[in-house]
């Protein structure tokens, strides 16, 4: 798989996380790579909250992969802490080789570090090969997700 590094993102990054998010056919449609205000402004929430993790995957000096993973701390499930795991992307020419199963591997192991007790994910209900990923994983598919868009 050669030398990865997969470490946290930087403004110098945005552009191609963005163009990461933006190729499939439902990225396509909800983001805006011509456009990279809202994303600089994003990621300076993200950088400012030590609950967010987001992190790139660097080969040979280039991006092939992202996720987001924030920590949420909660009482329920006897006070646990659970992180989400958003973003999840990986460069075309990189799929198949591994690179999603290291992110994924990369946030289990933080969300241990982090004291987590769950990770959760969603996955939009048209992408059934991810769904067989996360279930190669252990993931479950054990909830039904809502979401009302604002």
């Amino acid at each position: 798989m050669g030398d990865l590094d997969i470490r946290p993102a930087t403004t110098d990054d945005v552009s191609a996380i963005v163009a990461l998010l933006a190729d499939d056919p439902l990225g396509a449609q909800r983001e805006s790579p011509d456009n990279l205000t809202p994303y600089l402004a994003a990621l300076e929430r993200l950088t400012s909250d030590p609950n967010q993790h987001l992190v790139v995957a660097v080969r040979e000096g280039r991006i092939v992969g992202t996720l987001q993973l924030t920590v949420i701390p909660g009482l329920s499930r006897r006070g646990a802490t659970r992180s989400v795991v958003e973003g999840v992307r990986v460069h075309a020419d990189e799929r198949g080789s591994g690179l999603g199963t290291r992110l994924m591997e990369w946030a289990i192991d933080e969300s241990r570090r982090q004291d987590c007790r769950l990770v959760q994910l969603t996955s939009d209900n048209t992408r059934t090969d991810a769904h067989r990923f996360y279930e190669r994983l252990g993931f479950t598919a054990s909830h039904v997700g809502f979401k009302l868009q604002l």
